[in-house]
């Protein structure tokens, strides 16, 4: 269970990717009935953390609280591709994977993971600009330098700024379940939910107007999950052929339309799963899947878990 989260700044820190993890886990929404989290920032470098803003942190913990966290997380700052790091941090962020705890990166804190081994034989993201830099620095790591974010078996790697974001509520969803982290998004007022391997670049991610884009295509197929279709009757709604339609929903969206249409549908069975009592087959129909065993197929494959599994462990509690 997700329940202690512990930060580790370095001098340079960048406070956006710092503030993202705070604002995730270090917010008390108890009066909206969200969970409160054990949360802290410590030092690996003593209590005065300079921020490459150009102003200092006062840092009250030290690294000893790393060893009792669930999440550990290291946000991004500068040159850490050119810095030796504290060898009691690297330390530290073995110990957490070892006994189980997940470690995060955001952008450019992946170096830090990097210089502790932990990339070595796993897959990681890291902001596009990086990706040939980590790739050179640590060779048997397995670099993805177009997603959004990574989780590979303890250690989750996350690509710049507001990608961050997209990794912590998937740190929730995983951990806590998808109605929990969708709550959160709301109260944050971002997108509840990006699949990680959407790609970093989108090329025209704020469409200025519906015509010539294919928002309203996508709000159409959040209408009609449940329903089979095809990019030939997407392109059709979207009044462009089905090539230019698979072209310009890439550049908007950074996925395909079929990808998109798939992380949908999983995280309607999740929402479904976590808040009804329909039985599987129905919540296969419900959610566009059509059977239940095509949804064990997709769900198990994008969640790691069953959707009868998914349902005990995050199954809302009902009242009498």
């Amino acid at each position: 269970m997700l329940q202690n989260v512990a930060v580790a700044v370095l001098e340079g820190v960048h406070p956006f990717e710092l503030g993202v993890v705070c604002e995730v886990f270090g917010l008390d929404r108890s009066d909206e009935g969200l969970p409160v989290y054990d949360f802290a920032v410590v030092s690996a470098e003593g209590p005065r953390v300079g921020t490459h803003a150009g102003f200092s942190l006062q840092v009250e913990d030290d690294l000893s609280r790393l060893d009792e966290a669930d999440l550990v997380a290291v946000p991004a700052g500068d040159v850490f591709a050119d810095r030796v790091f504290p060898r009691a941090l690297l330390a530290a962020l073995n110990r957490a994977v070892e006994r189980g705890a997940t470690v995060l990166s955001v952008c450019s804190g992946v170096f830090v993971l990097g210089a502790a081994g932990l990339l070595d034989g796993r897959r990681c993201a890291v902001h596009w600009r990086h990706a040939a830099l980590l790739s050179e620095r640590f060779p048997r790591a397995l670099v993805e330098p177009d997603v959004l974010y990574v989780d590979d078996a303890g250690v989750v790697t996350s690509a710049g700024t507001a990608a961050g974001i997209d990794a912590c509520l998937h740190l929730v969803r995983r951990e806590q379940g998808a109605e929990l982290a969708n709550r959160i998004a709301r109260r944050m007022v971002v997108p509840p939910h990006r699949e990680g391997g959407q790609t970093q670049y989108v090329e025209r991610p704020m469409p200025q107007s519906t015509g010539g884009t294919v928002a309203g295509v996508l709000a159409w197929m959040e209408r009609h999950l449940d329903r089979e279709v095809t990019v030939e009757e997407l392109a059709a709604r979207a009044h462009m052929s089905p090539r230019t339609f698979a072209r310009r929903f890439q550049q908007e969206t950074g996925t395909t339309p079929y990808r998109w249409l798939l992380a949908q549908r999983v995280l309607l069975a999740r929402r479904l799963l976590e808040n009804t009592d329909e039985t599987v087959d129905v919540v296969a129909a419900r959610a566009g899947f059509g059977n239940a065993a095509t949804l064990r197929h997709h769900f198990t494959r994008w969640t790691g878990t069953t959707p009868n599994a998914y349902r005990r462990t995050f199954r809302a509690p009902t009242t009498a």
